[in-house]
This record gives C-alpha cells, structure tokens and sequence, in this order.
C-alpha cells in the first residue's frame, strides 16, 4: 500500500482501532497522539496545549471570535500575529507534513486530509456509526459512565466539527470531502476493516 490515509471519526465510532488495524494489515507507521508528542517536541509547546485546543471548540463563532483572526486571515501578519491556538495548529501541520513526507502512513484526525491535500496519494476516509452504537462501545471501551454517555459522545462530535470548522471552513460531517465513508455498526469493526482494505487494494491495483 503506497497511500497516505487520514481518517477523521465521530467518537466512539472505533476510527482509531480501524486506522490501527489498517496500519498494521499494511506495515505502515500509525500516527495519532504520536502527532502531539512530536509536535510538542518541536515547538517547545506543553503537550497540554494541543490536547486541550480541540476542547476549547465548544462554539464555532465563539471559538473564532475568543482566538481572534484564524490561520486564513493572519498569513500576511506573519507568525508573531497568531493566536496561541492557531500556533500550535501550525505545529502540529508541520508534523502532518513530515510523517507524511516519509512515506505510507495512517494518520487519525488532526485535520490531516486538508493539511496534505494537495498531495496525489492521499486518501481520506471518514468512520461513522449510529448514535446508539457509539454510546455502547464508549461505555465498553473507554468506560464513560452510562449516565452521562450519551452526552459526552454527542459534545465531543460538536468540539471536533467546531475545531474542524474553524481551521479548515468545511464541515467535518460532509460525507463529500472523502473519499469514502462508512458505517462501522453496519458490519462491525473488523467488517469494517475488511471492507476499507478491499476499497484500498482496489484503488492500488488501478
């Protein structure tokens, strides 16, 4: 497989053990909070900044208004006019860039399909799944407490839609930006994996 993958996720969809399955099936580095360690590292930034930046997203049109102009408007300012939240945006870009730069990988969320989206191997899969599975598996797999389930995994979809909006101006959800979406509760995970791995060897073969 000579693609770079990114693969956005609604929570508790299972995108990221997708992308690592995926990553494994082809032997090719996997990249998610790996992005914020090294991005971190570079920068000289606190690993918390980039943790907490998608949390602070909870409103599109506040969020712009809180962080002052974005990325788009202060190009001309130069890097010193950024807000602190768009820095570390730039940070983390730039280690999307390289990983992507050494050759095959997966890389989960960070906005990676549109910071490399002039690049002509990249392919970008969305992970979605009805809302009834998602609260299940996050109770299961991440332990979220059962009472507060439902709302927690329907504000962490609103944080990364906000963020995505905000950085890139599209719509997280907009099954359109991809190349291909699917639903992870239709055929389960491993289904899943096995269908976007079928989808992929198909693509390398033309």
């Amino acid at each position: 497989m000579q693609k770079v993958i990114t693969i956005n996720r609604q929570y508790g969809s299972g995108g990221r053990e997708i992308g690592r399955r995926l990553a494994e099936i082809y032997d090719v580095p996997f990249y998610d909070n790996e992005i914020i360690s090294r991005a971190a590292k570079e920068s000289g930034f606190a690993e918390a900044a980039f943790e907490n930046a998608e949390e602070r997203a909870t409103s599109s049109l506040l969020y712009s208004i809180a962080m002052g102009m974005n990325i788009f408007s202060t190009q001309e300012i130069g890097y010193a006019g950024l807000s602190l939240d768009d820095r570390i945006f730039l940070a983390q870009a730039n280690v999307v860039r390289k990983v992507a730069e050494s050759g095959p990988c997966v890389i989960v969320g960070r906005c990676a399909d549109y910071i490399l989206r002039d690049r002509d191997d990249l392919i970008n899969l969305f992970i979605t799944a009805a809302v009834d599975f998602r609260i299940r598996r996050s109770i299961d797999i991440d332990m979220l407490p059962q009472a507060k389930a439902a709302e927690i995994v329907l504000k962490k979809d609103k944080t990364r839609a906000n963020y995505y909006k905000y950085h890139v101006g599209e719509r997280w959800d907009n099954v359109l930006n991809y190349d291909l979406a699917i639903r992870s509760d239709l055929a389960g995970i491993e289904g899943t994996v096995n269908a976007l791995k079928a989808y992929l060897d198909t693509i390398e073969s033309l």
